[in-house]
């Protein structure tokens, strides 16, 4: 409740204006000193009337004023970020929140607002900003004080104290706390493949003197981990290789510190992506015709792609008279090619090449070798195939996916290309521009015909694309560590050229090529996961049909569930569930394993999980505020709410103050005057009377 008082002062109404005031103050004091020095009789009296008369016409005013007092208005601040989570400083948090705005209700002069500040973004614990804004609702003549609620971890601490008030802070702990965090200074977002990458962490020990050594662990992708002893405090370099392409995973973490607060930000997650460095393509084709720039202008657009391209413009067979002066400058590197430097190359595309004797043996069995060994081969066949200097009659026929008719091999007549029900769930044809929907049987493709292919009788790869009797156009299969693929028709060009529409030829030829270099997202079979925005997403492809199925997900703190997938198109499935926790996050669907990075929510939230009065302790001294340790939660020591006034402390040991402002509004105004000209005159003339008969004697 508010209560009024009435409060008196003194105030002056002159009649006349206050220059004639003076005026003739100065003429009564020169008359009456005048006299004085005369020692004239009456000259006391005299002077007395001069007082009177000056006075009356000064006007002096007795004025009493009504006053309502107002509540004074204090800030119970508490801290709900990412560090407060730790232990059981949240509910001590909520016990002693509870404590205080239940004393403060049976403070009728008090007005308690209560403000909760939670994290945004990377900025950390921002809870003087939220304090500012708070204060612009609150008069400064009515601001008691702040009381915050916080493990004293704050970003965002002020040279002066907010408002001008006393601050005290409430911290739930039972006293200062030590803490060891792994840091990472400096941590590549990519490695180039079959190069190491260079790390640079720390292990620090906070409120302690930080001396002695941690142990270190070091996982990548569920592989063995990698132990080490390091100092505590120091630098260090960790040095790893990257051995494929495509996302890695690496934990590091820290041994626990005997006693510390927590072990949440002892481990430390970073994702390491693999990329290879110019992969290098090697295009022979085996004679100059419509489709050769094709593949030559897809290769050279590829930024990724190193390319050495040979054209046979003359079969050794052909003998056209030409002086050998008049011949090429350079001959054909076969032994630097496809011997000496055959293992740097990731690609080999053979573009209707014969068997004319330009490769002997032993070099195309170096190419089927090279493809055991984790290289890749790409054909494209035409007439040539067929006949006897295919290339199915030489070693390659061991690596090849398919094995063309030896007699009518060879089919003319005009056909568009169908994507088969296999290849609708392979990532290299699945969603091509214009294909046939899948599940809609009958629909012809929206891309341009084909003239020409080539017919099998033994096929050993995956069929991706056919014509529309079900008869192969694009195989693919895999060798031992490599892989090829075979395009049973040299007139994907018509495409290029626009014919009947064309057709998406360049990421199709793209695809392929990639996916025979073993480019992680093109793989058929895979899981793969990612976490982004507090969610695990799960994605896996699969060329068997079937029911999606489950996988297996297991969180950083070893709780292990089970998620359903749901098919998001032919081939794939996808699943996703909040991912909170920091750390690596292990999916497995039984056949294979991967693996998700959670970083922390708010790295700068958790860098010193302490609960301390080393950052805010000297502002709330400066404030004449202090700093209260709440204990532990099953009973906090919850200081008791005083009113202190503004020149006194506003802490003690088990009390918090908020100050009395003293505010108030004026209700109401009296005026009474203390001179009124029925008592001015007659004393006037009194004196004067006196002071007439005193000089007469």
């Amino acid at each position: 409740m508010h209560f009024e008082q009435a409060f008196a002062a003194l105030r002056f109404d002159p009649t006349v204006p206050v220059w004639v005031l003076a005026a003739l103050a100065v003429l009564a004091l020169l008359v009456s000193g005048f006299a004085a020095w005369r020692r004239a009789r009456g000259t006391i009296l005299r002077a007395a009337a001069f007082a009177v008369l000056l006075v009356w016409l000064a006007g002096p005013r007795l004025v009493e004023e009504t006053r309502e007092t107002l509540p004074d208005i204090a800030l119970l601040v508490v801290d709900q970020t990412a560090s407060m989570s730790v232990g059981d400083r949240a509910k001590l948090a909520d016990l002693t929140r509870a404590a205080i705005m239940e004393q403060a209700a049976r403070l009728p002069d008090l007005e308690l607002r209560v403000l909760t500040v939670a994290e945004h973004g990377n900025n950390g614990t921002q809870l003087f900003g939220a304090i500012a804004g708070a204060l612009a609702d609150i008069p400064r003549s009515r601001f008691a004080g702040t009381i915050a609620i916080t493990d004293g971890q704050i970003h965002d601490i002020p040279a002066s104290p907010p408002g001008g008030a006393p601050l005290n802070v409430l911290i739930p702990a039972k006293g200062e706390e030590t803490d060891r965090r792994l840091r990472i200074i400096e941590a590549p977002s990519y490695g180039i493949v079959g190069k190491p990458v260079t790390l640079k962490v720390a292990i620090d020990d906070l409120g302690t003197p930080g001396k002695g050594t941690a142990t270190l662990t070091i996982r990548r992708d569920g592989e063995p981990p990698i132990v080490m002893t390091v100092p505590v405090g120091k630098e260090q370099e960790l040095t790893l290789p990257i051995v494929r392409a495509g996302p890695s995973i690496v934990e590091l973490s820290a041994s626990p510190l005997p006693g510390e607060v927590s072990p949440l930000n002892n481990r430390a997650v970073i994702e390491i992506n693999g990329v290879r460095d110019r992969l290098r393509v090697l295009l022979i084709s085996g004679e100059p015709h419509s489709g050769e720039r094709t593949w030559r202008r897809l290769l050279k657009a590829d930024p990724s792609v190193d390319l050495v391209h040979f054209t046979i413009l003359r079969p050794p067979e052909r003998d056209d008279q030409t002086p050998l002066n008049e011949l090429a400058l350079i001959a054909f590197p076969v032994r630097e090619l496809f011997q000496d430097k055959i293992g740097e190359f990731d690609l080999i595309i053979l573009d209707r090449f014969q068997n004319r004797g330009l490769l002997p043996m032993p070099y195309l069995s170096n190419i089927a070798r090279r493809v055991r060994q984790g290289g890749a081969l790409l054909l494209s066949v035409g007439p040539e195939f067929t006949g006897p200097t295919s290339l199915a009659l030489t070693p390659l026929a061991s690596v090849l996916p398919a094995t063309p008719l030896r007699f009518n091999g060879l089919v003319d007549g005009k056909y568009r290309p169908f994507v088969s029900d296999l290849g609708q769930r392979h990532p290299v044809t699945e969603g091509l521009t214009g294909a046939n929907p899948p599940n809609a049987p009958g629909q012809d493709p929206a891309w341009g015909s084909w003239y020409r292919r080539i017919q099998t009788n033994d096929v050993r790869g995956d069929v991706l694309m056919q014509t529309p009797d079900a008869q192969p156009l694009l195989v693919m299969g895999r060798v031992e560590k490599g892989r090829t693929a075979l395009l049973l028709s040299d007139q994907i060009w018509l495409w290029s050229r626009g014919h009947e529409g064309g057709g998406p030829q360049a990421e199709l030829l793209r695809r392929i090529a990639h996916w025979a270099m073993q480019e992680p997202s093109l793989e058929e079979n895979a899981l793969t996961a990612h976490i982004a925005q507090g969610r695990l997403t799960v994605e896996r492809r699969s060329v068997e049909a079937g029911p999606p199925g489950s996988v297996t997900v297991t969180g950083p703190d070893g709780t292990v569930a089970t998620l359903p997938l749901t098919e998001a198109a032919p081939g794939r499935s996808t699943a996703s569930l909040p991912a909170a926790l920091p750390g690596v996050w292990r999916i497995a669907d039984g056949d294979r394993t991967a693996f998700a990075a959670a970083g922390a929510s708010n790295p700068r939230e958790i860098a010193d999980l302490r609960a301390t009065a080393t950052l805010v302790g000297k502002l709330a001294h400066d404030s004449a505020g202090g700093v209260h340790w709440l204990g532990i939660a099953d009973k906090p020591d919850v200081p008791e709410l005083r009113r202190t006034e503004p020149d006194r402390a506003a802490s003690g040991g088990s009390w918090v103050g908020l100050q009395r402002r003293h505010d108030h509004v004026v209700t109401g105004v009296a005026s009474v005057p203390l001179m009124p000209a029925w008592l001015s005159l007659p004393l006037l003339l009194g004196l004067m009377l006196l002071a007439w008969r005193q000089e007469g004697r």
